[in-house]
């Protein structure tokens, strides 16, 4: 079978079938018309393309400079497209079966130095009323490397601060609980005793750590541009967020040495894989020191 009535019924098969948007229709035609062009480079047709012919399309995608997960989505038209064709009897086996994904690059994620945050407290008005809130906030954050949903639903109850630790509530309402260092305490214990005990609170919030002027829990939006307005009087040019804290906490812990498997138990990660991007950090971090002291870098 040639590939232009190949792919014009794999379309209709999208659509009518599958029930594909007219936009996944063309970005899988898209993909497979790449498929073609490299086939009829090859002399192949969609049913003498075989599974190591497959396998040097994808080198050809990658040579071509795609980001792997662009591969990957082209990757899932190709499964697709030879699943239609075995559907329509016209293979009779699939190549594609055993065709693998690449792996996705994983991004590092930004991170501060100690200096940095630092900086950032260093920057926080402590004679307005919200200072000392704030500076809880960014000391917690830090601390403890907590989810901005984690820190805005941090409650009093929780807080176990006389044993240094807290309790968090994470993703799939689980529970863990982590260690708090000495300074956060501090900062925690000034806005709680001296400053939260003269805001009068809404029904319903009395238990809830961290609350605005008018006694409600603060929004995550609030943190967000409370760490944005903060990086940009501290003169931190880094786009960051209050996921930058939480990485930076990790990176941290884990350039200093710390078991990865007890940083996955303080970040609540369900996956010891999730955790182990900071190692890639620290491998960054060890680069940067061997190209900064070793005399033959």
């Amino acid at each position: 079978m040639d590939w232009r009535p190949s792919i014009k019924g794999f379309r209709a098969y999208l659509k009518l079938e599958k029930g594909l948007s007219e936009n996944s229709v063309e970005a899988y035609s898209r993909d497979i018309e790449k498929l073609q062009q490299y086939a009829e480079t090859e002399n192949l047709k969609p049913e003498t393309i075989t599974l190591s012919n497959l396998r040097q399309f994808i080198t050809w995608v990658n040579e071509l400079g795609m980001l792997p997960s662009s591969q990957a989505r082209v990757l899932s038209g190709v499964k697709s497209f030879y699943k239609y064709l075995l559907i329509e009897d016209i293979i009779k086996n699939d190549p594609a079966e055993l065709l693998e994904s690449p792996k996705k690059q994983r991004k590092l994620p930004v991170t501060l130095s100690y200096q940095d945050i630092e900086k950032l407290l260093s920057v926080i008005d402590l004679s307005k009323p919200e200072g000392p809130r704030n500076k809880a906030i960014i000391e917690v954050l830090y601390s403890c490397g907590l989810r901005v949903s984690e820190l805005t639903e941090l409650k009093l109850s929780n807080l176990y601060l006389d044993i240094e630790f807290i309790k968090v509530l994470g993703k799939g309402s689980k529970e863990r609980l982590v260690p708090i260092g000495s300074e956060a305490i501090t900062a925690l214990k000034i806005w709680i005793e001296q400053l939260r005990v003269h805001i009068p609170i809404k029904k319903g919030e009395e238990d809830m750590v961290f609350l605005n002027r008018r006694g409600s829990r603060l929004s995550r939006v609030y943190v967000f541009m409370l760490i944005k307005q903060l990086a940009e009087t501290a003169g931190i040019k880094k786009v960051i967020s209050p996921h930058t804290l939480r990485h930076s906490f990790a990176t941290h812990l884990v350039e200093g040495g710390a078991d990865l498997r007890a940083v996955q138990e303080m970040l609540g990660h369900e996956s010891i894989t999730t955790t182990e991007i900071y190692t890639h950090l620290d491998r960054e971090y060890l680069k940067e020191v061997i190209g900064s002291y070793h005399p033959r870098s």
